[in-house]
């Protein structure tokens, strides 16, 4: 009978913590948004993850406004587009254009979209970048 108390405790623990354990799913368009991780890249430094959504009606540049030492701070981007009619992924890749596609990547100060040769013609969309903090 001990044990089973001991095992009921620690279950109950395992499950808040479970739950407890989530992104949060905030995804603000005018500020950043913590996202409840904690990133431990250099030993017992713990760094904040944060996102923010950016909206675009065209392929011109978005200063992003996020305070980073490097680019390599970036962590998770992705995004959607509509020419109007289809929706289509939006891909963190390269500054190399594909073929039929629109990508962007991120530099210290702005999102950069790259368009290919016979890419859909992007009418809107949105991107969302996540980020780890300064230690």
């Amino acid at each position: 009978m001990d044990q089973l108390v001991v095992e009921i405790n620690k279950d109950r623990v395992d499950i808040a913590n479970a739950v407890n354990n989530r992104v949060i799913a905030i995804f603000p368009t005018m500020r950043p948004a913590i996202t409840g991780e904690a990133w431990f890249l250099k030993a017992n430094q713990k760094q904040q993850g944060t996102r923010q959504v950016y909206t675009f009606t065209s392929t011109t540049s978005i200063n992003h406004g996020v305070m980073v030492v490097t680019p390599s701070q970036f962590i998770r981007c992705w995004g959607t587009f509509t020419d109007g009619t289809n929706t289509y992924g939006l891909p963190f890749l390269t500054t190399v254009a594909v073929a039929g596609q629109i990508s962007f990547y991120v530099t210290s100060t702005q999102i950069v979209f790259v368009t290919g040769a016979g890419a859909p013609t992007l009418t809107s969309g949105q991107i969302t970048l996540e980020w780890i903090s300064q230690p």
